[in-house]
């Protein structure tokens, strides 16, 4: 069951890690070279934050939730259904978003020093915005629900999130900065594609507070689980590997995974 106690914290960390795109905006305005080494890095430790959160916590604290309430064999079943559905929730979205507005790509590399026209930056970054906003609204979902079940599995899961929307808000930044050289519009409108994080966490806290129980709790926490699962193998990895340094990706993946295992073990 949700914790209604929670929801400071569920809310101050889905916002915080929402925020986080504006942060990717100030590294473009502050960096003049990016280290793809520190990028490749930081996304390969995100993927291994929510690949180990998901598959080991989530995913467990679900199954045991169901199976108490409908049985081992059909609790799994509709722990397993839910999981995947929260994968075809997430594919569905990400699918609807055009490739070249898609915030899987980041075009950092080729953003810089080209002489493109203005208004298709803008337009670029302005559909960036939007891509990513719609792209956002069920990760906040997934940050807030599991912050509001268990605080401390939601700071892992916002920090993971915080530190894969960096990339995202240098996205948005970099073709609105080379439009209207106006730092304040690129920084703003990378926080500004931030919000639909906390956004959908309240909405969707306030659509399933009322029907909340503990089948449904166990339910959506095995489809953030895969919501999860979708966005570390589908984005964080493959980002990861565009920056071209394979290794420190998934040298990262290795260390998300055994700071996080580390922390359960001492917690």
């Amino acid at each position: 069951m949700l914790n209604g106690s929670n929801f400071p914290t569920a809310l101050l960390l889905t916002l915080l890690a929402g925020l986080s795109t504006g942060l990717g905006g100030v590294i473009v305005l502050l960096t003049k070279r990016f280290s793809t080494k520190n990028l490749s890095f930081a996304l390969g430790f995100s993927a291994g934050v929510m690949l180990f959160i998901s598959l080991t916590e989530l995913f467990a604290d679900a199954r045991t939730g169901l199976c108490l309430h409908f049985g081992e064999k059909t609790g799994l079943l509709y722990t397993v259904l839910a999981f995947f559905g929260g994968i075809g929730l997430i594919a569905i979205i990400d699918n609807v978003i055009p490739s070249k507005e898609n915030p899987h790509e980041y075009g950092i590399a080729s953003a810089d020093g080209e002489q493109q026209d203005t208004s298709r930056l803008m337009r670029l970054g302005l559909f960036s915005v939007i891509a990513i906003a719609i792209h956002n609204f069920p990760e906040g979902m997934a940050t807030f629900v599991s912050a509001m079940d268990n605080p401390e599995t939601g700071i892992s899961i916002a920090v993971a999130v915080a530190i894969h929307n960096i990339p995202e808000g240098i996205m948005v930044a970099i073709p609105i900065y080379y439009a209207t050289r106006k730092k304040g519009k690129a920084v703003g409108n990378a926080f500004l594609s931030g919000l639909a994080e906390p956004v959908g966490g309240v909405i969707g806290y306030l659509l399933l507070s009322r029907i909340f129980n503990e089948s449904l709790n166990g339910v959506v926490l095995a489809m953030v689980a895969g919501i999860m699962t979708y966005i570390a193998l589908d984005e964080l990895l493959p980002s990861a590997e565009k920056f071209g340094h394979h290794h420190l990706s998934i040298i990262g993946v290795t260390v998300g995974m055994a700071v996080m295992a580390v922390s359960l073990i001492l917690i």
